[in-house]
C-alpha cells in the first residue's frame, strides 16, 4: 500500500497495535488473519488520512478504547444497566471504536448517539477489498464523515449497530447551546426524527469526551463545558468524562505545527476543577447560563451539586507526542 505524504510508516502498527486491540478488532470485523486484519487497518487509515490529517490517525489512536480504561467505566455500565433508557453520548466520536467497546461491554447500543463534525464535502474512496456489506472489492465507496469510516472498518451497517450518529458543529449554537433550557421548553425526544443535541438538555445520563476539549481555546471551552453540563441528567450518578491534554498551569503553551495549530490552551487540574464546579459556598460564579444571559464565565455546576474528579499524568503518544494527559469525571451528586 503506498504511504500518503506525512503519514507514518506502517510499522507503526507493530509497535502501537497490542494484542488486546488486535483481538477486539478481529471480533469487531471478523477477519481472524493477523495480515488480512493488518492490511485491512492500514488501508483505512490511509484513505481516513486523505479527508483529514489528525494526530489520531497518523499514530492509530483512533483504534484505542481509552474509556473503558477510565475510573468511571463501571459507573457507566451500571448505568446501562440499572436505569431504564439511560442515554450516553460520544463526542467527537471518530470512528466510533469506543462506544463498541460499551456495546460489547452491555451498553444497550440503541441508547448511544454518537456525534462528531460532518466535514462539509464529499468524498469518493476506493478500498481494497470488500470491507462493507454492499460494496464492491475495489469499487468507489461515498464517504461523509469519520463516523462512516468506522461502519467500513468494522464492516458493520447502521442496521447491524443502531448508533444514532448527529454530525454538526458543537460550537454552533443551533446544534448545541450553551444555555439551560427550562423544562417545560424541552421538546420530547425522539433519537428516529432528531437531528441536533438540543434535543438532549438534561436527558443524557453518561457523557465521553476524549481527547476533544484541548483542540479548542478556552473561551471555546467554557462554551462547551456549559453546553454538556446542559445535556447531563440531574438523577444522582449521571457522569460526563474524559481525557484530554492538560498541564501543571493552565495557559498557552507552543508546540512544532500539528493540525494546522502553533499553540494549544491547556487546563490545569485546580482549573479544569473551577471551570465545572463552584470551589465553596461562598463562590458567587456558579450556576448554568440560561436564557438572556450573555457570559459563560462561571462553573458550569453549583456549589454540591458535582463531584470533580482529575488524574493528570505525563505520558508519550504514538505520533511522538510528550506531554501531561488528564483523565477527569464529573458526577452528578
Amino acid at each position: 500500500m503506498d504511504n500518503p505524504d506525512g503519514l507514518q510508516a506502517p510499522d507503526l502498527y507493530d509497535s502501537q497495535v497490542d494484542s488486546e486491540t488486535r483481538e477486539f478488532m478481529k471480533l469487531m470485523t471478523g477477519i481472524q488473519d493477523e495480515n488480512e486484519l493488518r492490511a485491512h487497518i492500514l488501508d483505512v487509515q490511509a484513505k481516513a488520512f486523505t479527508v483529514a490529517r489528525y494526530p489520531c490517525i497518523t499514530s492509530l489512536q483512533f483504534l484505542r478504547r481509552k474509556m473503558s480504561d477510565h475510573a468511571a467505566y463501571g459507573q457507566v455500565l451500571k448505568l446501562g444497566r440499572e436505569r431504564g433508557g439511560a442515554l450516553l453520548l460520544e463526542m467527537g466520536a471518530c470512528f466510533g471504536i469506543e462506544i463498541r467497546k460499551a456495546v460489547a461491554d452491555g451498553f444497550p447500543v440503541k441508547q448511544i448517539i454518537a456525534s462528531d463534525l460532518n466535514t462539509g464535502e464529499e468524498y469518493v474512496i476506493c478500498f481494497l477489498r470488500t470491507t462493507h456489506e454492499g460494496f464492491e472489492t475495489n469499487g468507489p465507496i461515498l464517504l461523509l464523515e469519520f463516523w462512516e469510516f468506522g461502519h467500513v472498518l468494522c464492516r458493520s451497517t447502521p442496521e447491524s449497530f443502531p448508533v444514532t450518529f448527529l454530525a454538526g458543529d458543537a460550537l454552533d449554537p443551533e446544534f448545541l447551546s450553551p444555555i439551560l433550557y427550562e423544562v417545560e421548553t424541552r421538546p420530547p425526544l425522539d433519537l428516529a426524527r432528531n437531528r441536533t443535541l438540543n434535543a438532549l438538555k438534561g436527558k443524557c445520563s453518561v457523557i465521553y469526551a476524549r481527547s476533544f476539549f484541548h483542540v479548542f481555546d478556552e473561551v471555546q471551552q467554557y462554551q462547551l463545558a456549559h453546553a454538556l453540563g446542559s445535556l447531563l441528567s440531574p438523577e444522582k450518578g449521571s457522569v460526563i468524562f474524559g481525557s484530554h491534554a492538560g498541564n501543571t498551569e493552565k495557559g498557552l503553551v507552543a508546540h512544532k505545527k500539528i493540525a494546522g495549530k502553533e499553540s494549544t490552551f491547556f487546563h490545569s487540574p485546580s482549573s479544569w476543577e473551577e471551570l465545572w464546579c463552584e470551589t465553596s459556598l461562598a463562590d458567587p460564579r456558579g450556576g448554568m447560563a440560561r436564557w438572556g444571559e450573555d457570559t459563560l464565565e462561571r462553573p458550569v455546576f453549583l456549589f454540591g451539586e458535582v463531584r470533580v474528579e482529575t488524574s493528570l499524568k505525563f505520558a508519550s503518544s504514538g505520533s511522538g507526542m510528550r506531554g501531561y494527559y488528564m483523565d477527569w469525571s464529573v458526577t452528578r451528586l
